[in-house]
């Protein structure tokens, strides 16, 4: 009886425990990221505004409507496509926030298959 009573006490702690989000904390602002894809590592930079985002990778430029769904779930949307990728919206949810980076997730909108990366605010 005491084993289960230990038991419900430790699971009832562990329940209430939620993960912290500050979501709007990110939502402008310099960034960094780092996201691995097939065993590549893919870094960026891209500075957000409320409706705009400029991201910097591979010598590439690529600028990006944005459009936030709630606190913590965006739509990107390519404003010059230069291909039929480019052409798909990005869906990006925020996962796990500290005090100066965030864990996401993203995907093309309608599509199942996710990655998962890190963002850290530079400014």
């Amino acid at each position: 009886m005491k084993h289960i009573i230990c038991i419900v006490l430790l699971f009832s702690l562990t329940s209430c425990y939620q993960i912290e989000r500050n979501c709007t904390d990110f939502q402008t602002g310099t960034f960094y990221s780092e996201i691995t894809i097939d065993g590549i590592l893919y870094k960026s930079h891209f500075v957000r505004t409320n409706n705009l985002q400029i991201e910097r990778y591979n010598n590439n430029i690529d600028s990006s409507q944005v459009r936030w769904i709630n606190d913590c779930e965006v739509v990107f949307k390519t404003i010059n496509p230069k291909n039929m990728a480019e052409q798909k919206d990005i869906h990006l949810k925020i996962l796990v926030t500290t005090d100066s980076t965030y864990t996401f997730e993203y995907s093309y909108v309608g599509e199942k298959t996710k990655q998962k990366g890190i963002a850290t605010k530079l400014k």
